[in-house]
């Protein structure tokens, strides 16, 4: 099976500046990690690996550094790994990133099998993987819990919406966005790593995508733009009240309706 994992590097702290014009994250000095969600995603993958056999590939966007987190998942037993970075590619939004992970996946071949994490920690509209399904036109299902069969031309899956657990059928190729605690994520192996240390990385540019309009990419193919930014305001004051119940809830009644939260 011919398994793809689109994986993400997000701040390693929600104490992130963000641009006041451009409305997107200044990345520049600050530490970044793999996206949490992702490494579930990867675990599924190894899984799927150990039982059907295959190769799983590995891609991220963004710029040079990310390539960290793809020499973090070959430690994790990945095959192979490509990042799509390019200057063009900065400041995307959700769609303009969907569009741009589904040239590249394009440009990398094709797969039986794409996974994704539910959501970023650092944007959580999770709804990247669904979009990219939608324009490589192949059947996408989100928040998957577990695996449940694996067939030569489908798999069986959970899917959990809250209010209850539903089970889909899809047939390959198609894209899975995982949920946490699907599977409990391995450590990196230092061996692995040592022997991936020299492993090549695809790099896709713009110039390598089939489509060259810019108008699709970056803050160009970016729809939706951020007006306004108000970092949140840290309020740590306190008081304490004594009293009996009845007089405690009386005042708090109050205090809430001062605020108007009432």
């Amino acid at each position: 099976m011919n398994i793809l994992v689109c994986i993400k590097q997000v701040p390693e702290t929600n104490k992130v500046e963000v641009d006041p014009v451009t409305g997107v994250l200044k990345r520049n000095g600050v530490s970044s990690k793999m996206n949490p969600y992702d490494l579930y995603a990867i675990e599924t993958a190894l899984r799927i690996r150990e039982e059907k056999g295959g190769t799983i590939t590995v891609v991220t966007m963004g710029p040079n550094q990310a390539i960290s987190i793809i020499r973090e998942a070959f430690s994790m037993g990945a095959d192979k790994g490509a990042i799509i970075s390019d200057r063009k590619f900065g400041g995307a939004d959700v769609l303009a990133t969907s569009y741009t992970i589904s040239q590249g996946i394009k440009k990398l071949g094709q797969f039986d099998l794409i996974l994704c994490g539910k959501q970023t920690t650092d944007g959580d509209t999770a709804q990247v993987g669904p979009e990219v399904a939608e324009l490589l036109q192949i059947p996408s299902v989100s928040n998957v819990c577990k695996i449940k069969e694996i067939a030569d031309s489908s798999i069986v899956v959970e899917m959990d919406m809250t209010e209850d657990i539903e089970i889909a059928k899809v047939t390959f190729p198609c894209l899975l966005s995982v949920d946490k605690d699907i599977f409990t994520p391995r450590l990196p192996s230092y061996l692995k790593k040592q022997a991936s240390k020299d492993r090549e990385i695809t790099v896709i540019t713009f110039d390598d995508l089939e489509d060259k309009n810019e108008k699709h990419y970056g803050l160009n193919g970016s729809p939706t733009q951020v007006q306004r930014i108000c970092p949140p305001e840290v309020n740590s004051g306190q008081v304490i009240w004594k009293g009996n119940g009845s007089e405690l809830a009386n005042r708090l009644y109050d205090k809430l309706e001062e605020l108007k939260l009432v």
